[in-house]
């Protein structure tokens, strides 16, 4: 007897959707403990009439205006996914109420237009800002412009994970060569994936183009399947909470299936404290503060038990909020960011901290600047790490970032953009969005 054939991705995630919509009882206990009700101008709405909003959008992509302005506001704090008692995923549920507010506002056609776009400019910048840092060699490394290993048969070498950087962090590569280092000295085996060509198809689902969104992401997919342990070890949170809480669970209801399990480079990292441990060799006499982001269950807990397993620091709690999945997800509320940024580095000068460590990229981008006006350093979490196991690689990033001025970073790396053979124009375009990714305006 012939199997039924798959549904495709558009289909599953529909019927997920209605699925999620019909369960939810409307209790309003996720917009309960939600951190930014009050900056979003929502403290005053009545959860439940909020609530029946949210399952009104899921259902027909209008709602109404608080649910509206809750989902567009939504950070990927994650507190509601605990606080829903019927197994819901509110998170889930605010993301596909924002994918159903741009389907309903765009034609597909236009859907589309704005995916192509926001894709290519992610592709655009990536591309420049990574290779104005790294000769192919190292681009090679972070598994651009390098093709899968071969055994003595030619066949493709099958490593325990794989390890998936997604787009971004190349842009301060500095920190993912420092995770690779360190799992090749743990003795890890691994591949790595990453860069536009393994897009997560996050910013097409934000156009509301489900089905380019899935086709991207199914690709992708199947590429990071080649482990032998159906493990994913990821980097980028951004793309963790799209596969893990959209295109996974849709696979799997798509085909019954689903590939690989992901756990987030923080937990691979402290899950591997005993083989890490012993390489911790190096005193690193520095007091710390931990910028945090509690978005991916469990990675602050494990950023700072790996930070206190590193001889020499203090770990210093600096008493701020901790909101959101990383520093991108607030622009749909820029003053609260940029009041929760100032606020921190005002704590941490107070406190006379030596260094203020972030875990992910985009934190380190926006943050990093202030190095220059700060008395303290603006670090990454593996660079603490790596300085004990004697590893370091530049930053030369915030080295860029601080110049904070196109041509001279331009000239500055002309030996690369030659070599690359980039184009000046669309480099500098590409350089003028970095430094203007700085929403907090240096001191």
């Amino acid at each position: 007897m012939n199997e039924p054939p798959h549904k495709s991705f558009p289909d599953a995630l529909a019927e997920r959707v209605a699925a999620m919509a019909d369960a939810c009882t409307q209790c309003g206990k996720c917009f309960e403990v939600c951190p930014i009700t009050e900056p979003a101008g929502l403290s005053e709405a009545e959860p439940r009439t909020v609530l029946a909003g949210v399952v009104d959008i899921l259902r027909t992509g209008v709602g109404n205006e608080p649910a509206r302005k809750w989902a567009s506001s939504c950070l990927l704090s994650g507190e509601c996914i605990e606080a829903c008692d019927y197994g819901i995923n509110p998170r889930f549920m605010l993301a596909m109420a924002r994918t159903g507010m741009a389907r309903r506002q765009h034609e597909p056609r236009e859907q589309r237009r704005q995916g192509v776009e926001g894709f290519r400019k992610v592709a655009r910048d990536v591309t420049h800002i990574s290779r104005l840092q790294l000769d192919d060699a190292l681009l090679a490394r972070l598994g651009q412009k390098a093709d899968a290993p071969k055994n003595e048969a030619g066949e493709d070498i099958r490593p325990d994970f794989v390890f998936y950087t997604g787009c971004n962090v190349l842009k301060t590569p500095h920190i993912a060569l420092l995770a690779l280092d360190i799992m090749d000295a743990i003795g890890a085996t691994y591949r790595t994936m990453g860069g536009p060509s393994h897009c997560c198809g996050v910013v097409q689902m934000r156009t509301g183009d489900v089905d380019t969104s899935g086709r991207f992401a199914q690709a992708t997919m199947d590429k990071l399947a080649s482990g032998k342990s159906g493990q994913v070890v990821s980097w980028c949170p951004s793309c963790h909470v799209q596969f893990t809480e959209t295109t996974l669970p849709t696979v799997e209801k798509a085909r019954g299936a689903k590939p690989f399990e992901m756990t987030p480079f923080m937990l691979y990292l402290r899950g591997n404290l005993d083989r890490l441990r012993p390489l911790l060799r190096l005193r690193v006499p520095m007091r710390v503060a931990l910028h945090k982001h509690p978005g991916v269950h469990g990675v602050v807990e494990a950023a700072q038990d790996i930070l206190q397993a590193v001889p020499g620091v203090e770990l210093v709690d600096l008493k701020q909020p901790a909101i959101g999945a990383m520093a991108n997800y607030f622009r749909a509320l820029p003053k609260l960011r940029n009041e929760l940024q100032k606020n921190e580095l005002d704590a941490a000068e107070a406190a006379g901290v030596d260094a203020l460590v972030a875990v992910y990229h985009a934190d380190h981008r926006e943050l990093c600047a202030h190095e220059a006006v700060r008395p303290f350093k603006i670090m990454n979490v593996l660079e603490i790490v790596g300085a004990s196991m004697g590893l370091h690689h530049d930053d030369d990033y915030k080295r860029l970032k601080i110049m904070n001025d196109a041509d001279a970073i331009l000239a500055d790396c002309h030996d690369l953009v030659a070599r690359h053979g980039l184009d000046p124009e669309t480099t500098r375009a590409a350089i003028r969005a970095m430094l203007e990714e700085q929403p907090l305006p240096v001191r």
